[in-house]
């Protein structure tokens, strides 16, 4: 298996995956230059990271010799799950998020409704639409709760 935790050295990767996937799946729906384009960059991400090695105990890489993707937790709540654009279709969130569910005991994410691949994604691998939706912070659009069922 090439998931593991993620170490100090793969803050860069990680952040450069972050920052990217961000905006190429979040810029067409909430177009929003400001942060997409301003505030959304490579570095400061990775600074977050480097100032809460809490946080990076969290996080999860596929790494194969290069790192590809990566998955970060809060508790039972995967709240990132990020492919390198160049590696997709590769299985490598399946890989992730299947480790994330049996060694970490993820549960639970939140989607962006205007997501319908992601959501489609998820429920490829077991988890549901709870039909429990609430706004993404200080915008018009949906975020989508999904759960894996317990079993």
């Amino acid at each position: 298996m090439w998931v593991r935790q993620a170490r100090r050295e793969d803050i860069p990767r990680v952040a450069e995956i972050f920052v990217f996937v961000r905006r190429e799946k979040f810029f067409p729906v909430f177009q929003y230059e400001p942060y997409s384009f301003g505030e959304l960059q490579v570095l400061p991400v990775a600074r977050e990271y480097e100032a809460s090695p809490g946080r990076l105990g969290n996080v999860l890489v596929y790494d194969d010799g290069i790192v590809r993707g990566f998955l970060e937790l809060d508790g039972e709540e995967v709240k990132h799950l990020y492919v390198e654009p160049f590696f997709r279709g590769r299985g490598i969130g399946a890989a992730l998020l299947e480790y994330a569910v049996k060694a970490r005991g993820a549960r639970w994410l939140w989607v962006l409704e205007k997501n319908p691949q992601a959501v489609r994604f998820y429920e490829r691998h077991g988890f549901a639409l709870t039909g429990e939706k609430e706004r993404e912070e200080g915008t018009e659009e949906y975020l989508l709760r999904m759960e894996k069922p317990a079993v």
